[in-house]
C-alpha cells in the first residue's frame, strides 16, 4: 500500500458552504454492449425516482458481494450508479455516473457541473491509493482579492441568502474536468454512456420535493435576476417552482450531450467555455478564456495517518486541509484519553472533549506565524500534523484552556458518493458548489451553475495568490486495518469535519458498523452567540439525554432534525468490505432522501 449545501462560518474565522477525451474503445467495454439509459432498467427507476420524494430516518442499509453504492442525497443516483456496475463498470465508473446525476436532481443548487470534487481511489490489482484534486482555481486577473463583493450571516436567514452578487464571485471549478481525468485514468465503461441517465433525467423531469421547494423560497428572487437563469430556474412570469411541480432542464440535457461526445474540454476549451466566460465578465467578473485552458486536476500520492491497533486512514495532501484536519483530530481523541471516558452519547466528559477537538480545526483557518506564536512547540507541517506525538503536544495547549473559539460554558451543503465494485476497487469523493444554494450571483450556462464560492473566500483567495488552487476542506478516504482496505467514506456538510470524527471514531474504537456508526446520535458544528469568539454545541433534538449534556458543561442548543442541513449538520456516508468474505456493507444518510444500494 503507497501513501477525502451549505457551508457556514465559524465564529468568523471559517466558512465551509458549506476532461479529457474518453478510452478508446478497445480498452472500454465494447460501446455497443453497454446502455445506462432509464429505458433498460425501468422499474428501478420508477421506483428511485419516488424515494425522492421521501426523506429518511434510519441510515439506508444494503449488502451483497459484487458491488455497492451509497450516496449522502438522492436515492435516484445512487441506483443509477448500481446500473455501470450491473453493466460491467467498475467502481470509478459508479462513482461519476452517480455524481453527474446527483447534479441534475438538485437543479445545480448544492452541487454543479461547474462546482468541486475531491476524490480518493483504491485500486485493487495494484493495492494502491490515489487522490485527486479537483478544487477552485483562483483567477489569473484578480489581483485584489479583499475586493470582492458577497459575504455570509449564518445566523439569520436573511444574512444565508448573501449580498452584493458580482461575477467577481466565481471561481474555476473542476467539477467536470474531474469526471474525465478519473474516467480516463481508471474508467472501463464507454465514456459517453455515464451520462445516460443524468441527460434523460434532465429530460424527461423529476418531481419537486417539498425540502427542494425551499430552495426556490430562498433563492426566487435571486434566481429572478438573470434572464438566463429565470428562464432556466423559474416558471414562466419567474415564478418559483413548489413542490408537485416537474422540473426540466432542456438546456442543460444540450451541454451534458456536446460533454459526453466532446469530452470535458468542451467545458473548459470549448463553446461552453466562451459563453461561461462571457456571461461572468458581463457581470462584472474577471474569468478569462486561459483560466479555463489551464485548469488541471492534481493527482497525488495519498497521505497516511497511523491511528495504532493496525488502523491507517488514506486521504487527500494539501492543498486539501481537510485530510489533514482529519486524522489529526483522530489523533488528538487519542492523545486526549477521551476513548477512555466511555461513548460521548453516554459520557458528557468524552463528550466535552470530542466538542474541544473538533473545533480546534480552525486552525487551519490561521497564517502559519500566528498559529506558531499561540502553540508553541507544535509543528503545524502537514507530515507532523497527522502523528500521535505532534497530536499530544497540542492537546495540551488545549486542556489547558489555550484555544481559538470558546464554548460558552452552561450556567452552573454538496454531495457525497462512495462504491466498492466486486474486486474490491473503492472510490469516494465529495463534490460541492461550494455555496448556499446556488448562490447570491446565480449565474446560469446553458443549464449549468456557476456558483458564487469567492463571495466568502476572500481571505483564502488572497493567500492562494492569482491562479493557483484553493484550499479544500473535504474530509474523505479509505480506511485499512492490518494493510487490507476495509471501509471508503465521505464526509459533506457545514459540519463535515464533526461527522467524519464521529463516524470513525465509532468503526475504529467502539466497532460500530457503519449504519450503526451513523444512526449514533451525532453532534454538529457549533452555534455562533452574541459573544465575538464563543460558540454553542449544537445537537439534533432527542439525541442526548439531559445528565449527558448537564454534564458536558457547555451551554447548548438542539435542533429540529428537519432543520439540520442549515444547522451545521455533518453528513457522513460508507461501505465497508469483510476483506475475508468479501462482503460488502453500504450505508446512507439518515436525514433525508438518501440511498445505499447493493447487488
Amino acid at each position: 500500500m503507497t501513501q477525502h449545501h451549505t457551508t457556514r462560518f465559524l465564529t468568523g474565522l471559517i466558512a465551509l458552504c458549506l476532461i479529457a477525451s474518453p478510452l478508446p474503445l478497445a480498452a472500454s467495454k465494447a460501446a455497443d454492449s453497454v446502455d445506462l439509459s432509464p429505458s433498460t432498467w425501468q422499474a428501478d427507476y420508477d421506483a428511485f425516482m419516488a424515494q425522492q420524494l421521501v426523506d429518511r430516518e434510519r441510515a439506508g442499509v444494503a449488502t451483497g458481494k459484487n458491488g455497492a453504492v451509497t450516496v449522502a442525497y438522492n436515492a435516484l443516483a445512487a441506483r443509477a450508479g448500481l446500473e455501470a456496475l450491473k453493466q460491467g463498470g467498475n467502481a470509478i465508473d459508479a462513482l461519476l455516473t452517480t455524481a453527474l446525476a446527483q447534479v441534475v436532481l438538485t437543479a445545480g443548487a448544492p452541487i454543479s457541473y461547474f462546482g468541486t470534487m475531491s476524490l480518493v481511489y483504491y485500486d485493487a490489482e495494484s493495492e494502491t491509493v490515489h487522490t485527486m484534486d479537483a478544487a477552485w482555481n483562483t483567477l489569473l486577473e484578480e489581483t485584489e482579492p479583499m475586493s470582492i463583493p458577497g459575504g455570509l450571516n449564518m445566523s439569520t436567514p436573511e444574512g444565508l441568502r448573501g449580498r452584493d452578487p458580482s461575477g467577481r464571485t466565481a471561481l474555476v471549478g473542476g467539477f467536470m474536468k474531474g469526471v474525465g481525468a478519473a474516467h480516463e485514468r481508471f474508467g472501463k465503461l464507454p465514456f459517453a454512456q455515464l451520462f445516460a441517465p443524468s441527460i434523460h433525467i434532465a429530460e424527461d423531469g423529476f418531481p419537486i420535493s417539498e425540502k427542494m421547494a425551499g430552495y426556490w423560497d430562498m433563492r426566487a428572487e435571486d434566481l429572478a435576476r438573470l434572464p438566463e437563469t429565470s428562464a432556466t430556474l423559474l416558471k414562466p412570469g419567474a415564478k418559483p417552482y413548489v413542490a408537485g411541480d416537474v422540473l426540466r432542464q432542456p438546456a442543460l440535457a444540450k451541454t451534458l450531450r456536446a460533454v459526453a461526445e466532446q469530452g470535458a474540454d468542451y467545458m473548459y476549451t470549448g463553446p461552453w467555455a466562451k459563453q461561461l466566460v462571457d456571461a461572468v465578465r458581463a457581470d462584472g467578473g474577471k474569468m478569462t478564456l486561459e483560466d479555463l485552458e489551464r485548469y488541471d486536476v492534481l493527482w497525488r500520492e495519498p497521505i497516511i495517518g497511523k491511528l495504532g491497533n493496525g488502523w491507517e486512514i488514506a486521504t487527500n495532501p494539501p492543498p486539501n486541509t481537510g485530510g489533514v484536519a482529519m486524522i489529526e483530530a483522530q489523533q488528538l481523541a487519542i492523545a486526549s484519553g477521551m476513548f477512555e471516558d466511555g461513548h460521548w452519547t453516554k459520557s458528557g466528559t468524552a463528550l466535552r472533549k470530542a466538542l474541544d477537538i473538533t473545533q480546534l480545526y480552525v486552525i487551519d483557518f490561521l497564517p502559519n506565524a500566528a498559529r506558531t506564536q499561540m502553540f508553541p512547540g507544535v509543528d503545524f507541517s502537514a507530515t507532523s500534523r497527522i502523528t500521535l506525538e505532534n497530536a499530544k503536544t497540542l492537546w495540551q495547549h488545549a486542556a489547558s484552556g489555550k484555544r481559538l473559539v470558546q464554548f460558552e460554558e452552561a450556567p452552573k451543503h454538496s454531495d457525497d458518493v462512495v462504491v466498492i465494485d466486486k474486486d474490491g476497487n473503492i472510490a469516494a469523493i465529495t463534490q460541492s458548489i461550494n455555496c448556499v444554494l446556488w448562490g447570491k450571483t446565480a449565474i446560469v450556462v446553458d443549464g449549468v451553475t456557476i456558483g458564487d464560492p469567492a463571495s466568502f473566500q476572500q481571505m483564502q483567495i488572497a493567500r492562494a495568490g492569482p491562479g493557483n488552487r484553493l484550499d479544500s476542506p473535504t474530509e474523505t478516504g479509505i480506511l485499512f486495518k492490518d494493510g487490507e482496505p476495509v471501509l471508503g467514506f465521505a464526509s459533506m456538510g457545514s459540519g463535515l469535519h464533526y461527522r467524519a470524527f464521529q463516524g470513525l471514531a465509532n468503526v475504529i474504537h467502539f466497532g460500530m458498523t457503519v449504519d450503526e456508526a451513523i444512526d449514533s446520535p451525532d453532534f454538529f458544528s457549533p452555534t455562533q452567540t452574541a459573544v465575538m469568539g464563543r460558540v454553542k454545541a449544537t445537537f439534533p433534538e432527542a439525541g442526548y439525554s439531559k445528565e449527558v449534556l448537564d454534564e458536558m458543561g457547555y451551554s447548548y442548543v438542539e435542533i429540529d432534525p428537519k432543520e439540520a442541513r442549515f444547522g451545521g449538520e455533518g453528513i457522513w456516508v460508507a461501505i465497508s468490505r469483510d476483506p475475508e468474505t468479501g462482503e460488502l456493507r453500504a450505508a446512507s444518510h439518515n436525514r433525508n432522501n438518501s440511498a445505499a444500494v447493493a447487488f
